[in-house]
């Protein structure tokens, strides 16, 4: 029983996410003022770099968590080793997109994406917030 009720959730779960990538992209058009000739070249690219900026994500999540106290020393230390290389990978992965952008995007656009991007998780962990009663545990709330 348990066990169907968690797979019914998947595909409202899949919905949900479904709604929150339209929503970006909707988001994402209009603080960049896309043409047609720039949306048909940016949007497969901005999908290929999300992809792998979300499984680069995804692979960091798994290193975290990890429990320290069952591993050894040089597992503790690989996993630290690891994590390092991840961020660099990350900073790799922004730094190739940051030029592959520029080729389809004015540097403007390029300047306004990555704040879009950041100002539209700081409004989806908002919504988030009011939806659950006030900020996250710890989180001091930000000046509006």
């Amino acid at each position: 029983m348990l066990h169907t009720a968690a797979w019914a959730q998947k595909p409202d779960r899949q919905e949900r996410l479904s709604r929150l990538e339209n929503a970006k992209i909707a988001f994402l058009t209009d603080k960049l003022t896309l043409t047609q000739d720039q949306a048909q070249r940016f949007w497969p690219l901005y999908n290929e770099f999300t992809d792998k900026r979300r499984d680069l994500n995804r692979r960091q999540r798994q290193l975290r968590t990890s429990d320290p106290e069952g591993l050894t020393d040089q597992q503790i230390k690989d996993n630290l080793t690891q994590a390092f290389a991840m961020r660099q990978q990350e900073v790799t992965l922004e730094k190739e997109y940051f030029e592959k952008f520029q080729k389809v995007l004015s540097i403007r656009q390029v300047g306004r994406l990555y704040l879009a991007e950041r100002e539209f998780t700081r409004e989806v962990l908002h919504r988030l917030d009011e939806r659950r009663g006030g900020p996250r545990s710890g989180d001091v709330a930000a000046p509006r």
